[in-house]
């Protein structure tokens, strides 16, 4: 049984395809200049323990201009200006909450309360969106996925965008809450994701399941 971060990728690194992503993932921090720094990769798996996940916050990939990415999905450094998603997100969050939009765009304290902020492709070459976009990473992705729905703790997935709402199928909905609409980027955000209380919606149900509920002010 996977109960761990750790058991999960030890299991998924002995799949020919995540060798494979592996290799493609140490060439591209050889030859380019990625996001986020080697270091970060991960950070989404270390803030957040398998047994504490509570929320999964599914993203694209990570930001791809420079001092940006962090490791968490919408998140970026401290100091670092907001991106025009994460800015519409923080109008959400003010709606939804009554909160102030937070100044900083570091989403660390949420992701240590269990919100595993999760970019289906986690890494991305300097400048160009979508560009380690490879195969292997959409099946590491489903597998997260699968795994985090196996696991009877109730939780809540947050999908915003067509991209985000491909992994619906993989989610057990007599466990789970799936909360979607559209994308916070500034494109698509007047569709359906200003007013959709995802915040509060998530923790309505893990108030009913009798889980911690989540300290969303930042």
């Amino acid at each position: 049984m996977i109960d761990t971060w750790e058991k999960f990728f030890v299991s998924e690194i002995r799949k020919t395809s995540i060798k494979q992503l592996v290799h493609k993932i140490y060439l591209s921090y050889q030859n380019d200049v990625i996001y986020p720094a080697k270091k970060d990769l991960l950070n989404a798996f270390k803030l957040c323990p398998f047994s504490n996940v509570k929320c999964i916050i599914v993203g694209q990939d990570p930001y791809h201009e420079p001092n940006q990415a962090m490791g968490l999905a919408f998140s970026v450094n401290k100091g670092i200006d907001l991106p025009p998603s994460l800015v519409n997100i923080f109008k959400e969050y003010q709606s939804d909450l009554g909160y102030l939009p937070p100044k900083d765009g570091d989403l660390t304290k949420w992701a240590k309360q269990g919100v595993l902020l999760i970019n289906s492709i986690l890494t991305v070459k300097k400048g160009q969106a979508f560009s380690c976009n490879y195969p292997e990473y959409q099946m590491l992705f489903n597998d997260i996925i699968s795994v985090l729905s196996q696991d009877k703790n109730p939780k809540v997935f947050i999908l915003w965008g067509n991209s985000a709402q491909k992994c619906k199928k993989l989610i057990d909905e007599s466990t789970h809450l799936i909360l979607q609409s559209c994308h916070p980027s500034p494109l698509s955000c007047y569709r359906g994701f200003f007013n959709s209380r995802p915040f509060s919606k998530t923790n309505e149900f893990l108030k009913s399941k009798n889980r911690q509920m989540i300290d969303w002010k930042l």
